[in-house]
């Protein structure tokens, strides 16, 4: 067996960092964590059944983004449209904020039901005040209700096979 050799050690010389005064450090982290570009956002996270919608608010013209197109062009629906911005009609804001939402999972009406409960939390992280009238709409509460599981011998998690005499 040939011999190895041995790792040789590199000195590396090491260069102080001086510390932030611990006034401006989480200042400049949440700034940064909030307003990458000056702009504010606020974010929201909604679920409905087995969707799940983040949801990105700036202040703007009203311009929507719903996983790369419009409002429209997502949910066709009017009923859908409508359910998905109704937090920002209870609230008053229709028009003042541009929507980014990422959507994933379930159907549309999930999804619909999802964004609302994003932008919901979302509009509550802009303005704490508005949160008794989206609360009083049930905006805020997550729907709970779930598919029920199909089970064994059955068509469906209830409906059993139709009856035979003979």
């Amino acid at each position: 067996m040939a011999e190895q050799d041995p790792v040789q050690e590199t000195p590396t010389e090491t260069i102080p960092i001086e510390p932030a005064s611990s006034d401006e450090a989480p200042a400049q982290e949440a700034s940064a964590q909030r307003a990458p570009l000056g702009k504010a956002q606020y974010l929201g996270t909604g679920k409905r059944k087995t969707s799940v919608a983040r949801v990105i608010l700036r202040p703007g013209d009203g311009t929507t983004w719903f996983n790369g197109r419009t409002i429209e062009d997502y949910f066709p629906r009017l009923t859908h449209r409508a359910a998905a911005l109704a937090p920002l009609k209870v609230a008053g804001l229709e028009g003042t904020y541009d929507i980014r939402v990422r959507v994933h999972g379930g159907g549309p009406t999930g999804q619909a039901g999802a964004v609302r409960h994003g932008i919901a939390r979302a509009l509550v992280e802009a303005d704490p005040n508005l949160r008794i009238p989206l609360k009083r709409e049930g905006f805020l509460t997550r729907d709970a209700r779930q598919v029920e599981r199909k089970k064994a011998g059955l068509h469906k998690a209830r409906k059993a096979p139709q009856f035979s005499k003979r």
